[in-house]
Parts: C-alpha cells; sequence; structure tokens
C-alpha cells in the first residue's frame, strides 16, 4: 500500500522579509495576501484528501497555512510539528539583505535562486546538506503512515529536497523545480519506490 503525501508550500510572507535571505527565520505571513489568496485557501480545501494525517515545520508561517486552509473549509485536524523540516538555515547570512548576499557569495547564483545549489553559508546548510536531513524522514514517515494520506505544509526549499530525494535529483537540478506559495506537490511512496503525482500545482483563477 502506498504512502501518499500531499506538500504544501506556505503562503507568502511579510514585504520586509522577502526583502532579505530570512532561510528558517520565523517570519509572519503577509496580511495583505492572506485575504488576496482566499480562492487558493478554498481550492486546497477542496483538493486535499480527506482524512489525512496534518503535519507543519516549527515555523509560525506553515503552521498559519495550515490554519488558513482549516478556515477555508478542510475539517480542523490535529497539526503535529516536524522540526526536521524546517527551512534551509542560511546561517549568518540570515537577515542580510539580497544585495549583501551577492557580495559574500563564493559560487555564481543558480538562474532561479539568490545563491549558488551547492553554496553552504557560514554557519548553515547548502541545500544537499538540507535533501540529507529530509531524507530519513520521508523514509520514517512512509513506513509509519504506509497506506495513508499525509499533508504537510512547509517551505520552498524542504518540498525541492524531498522531490531531489525521491527523484534522485542533485542540488542544481532541485531548484529548477518551480515551487510557489501555496502551490501543492503529490508524491507517494510504493515499497521502495517514489512515484512523482505532480510538481507545484495551482488553482486555475481565470483571466
Amino acid at each position: 500500500m502506498p504512502t501518499r503525501f500531499s506538500l504544501i508550500r506556505h503562503a507568502l510572507v511579510e514585504p520586509s522579509a522577502r526583502a532579505m535571505l530570512y532561510g528558517d527565520m520565523d517570519v509572519a505571513l503577509c496580511q495583505v495576501a492572506l485575504a488576496a489568496d482566499a480562492a487558493s485557501y478554498r481550492w486546497l480545501a477542496n483538493r486535499l484528501p480527506q482524512p489525512a494525517r496534518w503535519f507543519a515545520t516549527s515555523l509560525m508561517r506553515t503552521q498559519a497555512t495550515a490554519q488558513a486552509i482549516f478556515a477555508a473549509g478542510y475539517p480542523a485536524q490535529e497539526l503535529t510539528i516536524e522540526p526536521g523540516l524546517v527551512e534551509q538555515h542560511l546561517g549568518e547570512w540570515q537577515g542580510l539583505s539580497h544585495e549583501k548576499v551577492t557580495t559574500l557569495m563564493r559560487d555564481p547564483p543558480h538562474p532561479f535562486w539568490p545563491h549558488g545549489a551547492f553554496e553552504r553559508p557560514p554557519g548553515g546548510e547548502s541545500l544537499t546538506d538540507v535533501i540529507g536531513r529530509v531524507a530519513p524522514i520521508m523514509e520514517r514517515m512512509s513506513e509509519a503512515f504506509e497506506g495513508e494520506d499525509v499533508v504537510i505544509v512547509a517551505h520552498g526549499g524542504t518540498i525541492r529536497a524531498i522531490l531531489a530525494y525521491a527523484m534522485g535529483l542533485d542540488a542544481h537540478q532541485a531548484l529548477q523545480l518551480s515551487v510557489k506559495n501555496l502551490s501543492l506537490t503529490r508524491i507517494e511512496r510504493h515499497g521502495a519506490n517514489w512515484r512523482i503525482g505532480s510538481i507545484n500545482e495551482e488553482p486555475y483563477l481565470g483571466a
């Protein structure tokens, strides 16, 4: 029996946080976006499987996103905190402006990310480190919840890391995957094998 995972990236964070590299800092969601994204929350509330086991990370932006999905119509669930699925820790770069970080990087930035895929900030993690961190957690969950649906509200970095582990990608390839705020990614574990159902699903909101 497969273990079915629904991975959701948290909602957009406040503008002051988007002006810097915030990594695993506990920044708040953007209140303006919370209202503007009402249709996305309703779509998720109707799209996600029921019943399911729900998980969020230790950062409030994932927990607040889960609560907004419940408020949009998904029956409220017990939310289990999984600290190991937290966003990439950027060490001494956290809280610095994007402009400042460009002067500190060892490698050129990834085409779709502010820094290189293999760069490890001082005191922080590389995306390769994050892939190694999330892998045993996904293995443990797959075994513990075999045959069940699991919903995880997490972060762009950790969702890409999970996909990299499941698909055998390196960090550079993982950053080529688009994982937008409030998007849905679906994967399954069948025995020793992973199957990808979808990546970066979004609601159709019209013209």
